[in-house]
């Protein structure tokens, strides 16, 4: 196997045990991004001499001393609205042109503290503003979507460019990419990764979390990046815990969606997700059937926090320069200005009602088991998808729709492959569980994957 094909937790191992050099692991990977990228588009920018340096660096560090942890020497890559400093944070967006940060963000800061290596910066959706990053072909099929608005960090670890990368989450915008590129991604419980440093598209719906091979890498990451930062008023102290606890699957109460996460959704991807839940019951959870809550105004609330909250974060570059925005952006950044303080208020509302009743739902269950999106890739060209009752609906309102429940609530949410369609398209299933039980998401997700074996496999990209 080449350096570039092992995940993290495997090119961990092999770095502890001086099996194989930082070096040699970067270099590795900076020849997959060579051989493959300029057909997939993941990177807005490779930064290979910070790479090779800040492996040589890690490699003396490591001879010297043993390795500080996991993420020692191990290339990665972020999404192009995460500060780095001295590397542009462009955003994909012509608004941004010239841009340099003058300071690494605070996820930045601690993954270098870990000993990561940075590659460089990948394409999101402009501004993180839709769920198909256009710039960006999918891992598995280059006429398809890569999903966004984290298509570039998904693109690049499914394709072997990232041994894992960093994303941004504002309504499935880790989950979506992940599940479309057939790779694990994580959404962390709201506040628990700081945001210090990472433009913002929706101040009370973003997160910051991992995209990886494995559920056992996600938590790698999610180790070194989480924990308390006084400078983003969002961010709370979470429980100090460990993100790979052990255990099995007896007694987990898995709760299985009677109503919303199963409608309107394709074949393949609802028999995947079933045979997936029939198999953690094989491997010793419970499963119990459950409604969700408030179903009918997920939609309202999502859009409702998002839309005025995106524009008044722009509202000033929208005056100045409105022109350098995408159509699609521009369009929603504006609609954003007719919405009333009452309709914002009432959303806020709406979302207060919603977590109160997520967390009584909780109280029966575990975690919650569910389709990440309700159809594989969509073909680039595709803007709407109908469904079998007779409904039509956009291909981005398709995507967000069965994330938007956890920005909504702040829940820790994960997405893991669990098959493929009939067009060998990867399949996701998602995980939910209450606030601060990530390392609950994380063991199912990771028995799950042990047992399958569906996670870890790269796209079948010939270099």
């Amino acid at each position: 196997m080449r350096p570039f094909e092992l995940s993290l937790t495997d090119a961990a191992r092999a770095v502890r045990a001086r099996e194989l050099s930082p070096v040699d692991l970067a270099a590795s990977v900076l020849d997959r991004i060579a051989a493959v990228d300029g057909r997939l588009g993941a990177y807005v920018a490779v930064a290979a001499d910070r790479a090779r340096s800040a492996a040589a660096q890690a490699e003396r560090e490591i001879s010297k001393g043993g390795p500080r942890g996991p993420l020692h020497g191990i290339p990665m890559a972020l999404k192009d609205l995460i500060d780095a400093e001295g590397m542009p944070t462009t955003a994909s967006s012509d608004v941004r042109a010239g841009h340099v940060a003058d300071r690494d963000s605070r996820v930045t800061a601690r993954l270098a503290a870990a000993g990561a290596v940075l590659l460089g910066k990948t394409h999101t959706h402009e501004f993180a503003y839709g769920l198909t990053t256009p710039q960006t072909r999918n891992a598995w099929d280059h006429s398809r979507v890569a999903g966004g608005s984290s298509g570039g960090s998904a693109v690049a670890v499914a394709a072997g460019g990232a041994t894992f990368a960093l994303g941004t989450d504002t309504g499935g915008s880790i989950r979506v990419p992940a599940a479309l590129n057939g790779v694990v991604g994580l959404k962390p419980t709201y506040g628990l990764v700081p945001r210090t440093g990472v433009t913002s598209l929706s101040w009370s719906l973003d997160h910051v979390g991992p995209i990886t091979r494995t559920v056992r890498d996600a938590a790698l990451v999610l180790a070194a990046t989480a924990g308390h930062d006084p400078d983003d008023p969002a961010s709370v102290p979470g429980p100090r815990t460990d993100y790979l606890e052990s255990g099995d699957l007896s007694g987990v109460r898995v709760g299985v969606p009677r109503t919303y996460y199963f409608d309107r959704v394709a074949t393949d991807v609802e028999e995947a997700v079933r045979r997936a839940i029939g198999r953690l019951a094989e491997l010793g959870a419970e499963l119990v059937d459950v409604d969700i809550p408030m179903t009918r105004y997920i939609q309202a609330v999502q859009w409702g926090l998002m839309v005025p909250e995106a524009t008044a974060y722009h509202e000033r570059s929208l005056r100045d320069s409105a022109d350098l925005y995408a159509p699609d952006v521009r369009i929603l950044l504006e609609a954003g200005e007719l919405t009333s303080a009452g309709d914002y208020l009432r959303a806020q509302r709406a979302r207060t009602l919603m977590r109160d009743a997520w967390a009584r739902m909780f109280d029966g269950i575990d975690v919650l088991a569910a389709p990440t999106v309700p159809m594989t890739a969509a073909a680039a060209d595709q803007e709407a998808v109908e469904w079998a009752d007779g409904t039509t609906e956009s291909v981005s309102d398709a995507y967000v729709r069965l994330s938007a429940p956890a920005n909504i609530t702040g829940v820790p949410a994960l997405t893991l492959p669990v098959g493929r369609d009939r067009n060998g398209l990867p399949i996701g299933m998602q995980l939910m569980a209450r606030p601060f039980r990530d390392a609950t998401v994380l063991r199912v997700g990771r028995i799950y994957e042990e047992a399958a074996a569906e996670t870890g496999r790269l796209a079948p990209l010939a270099a």
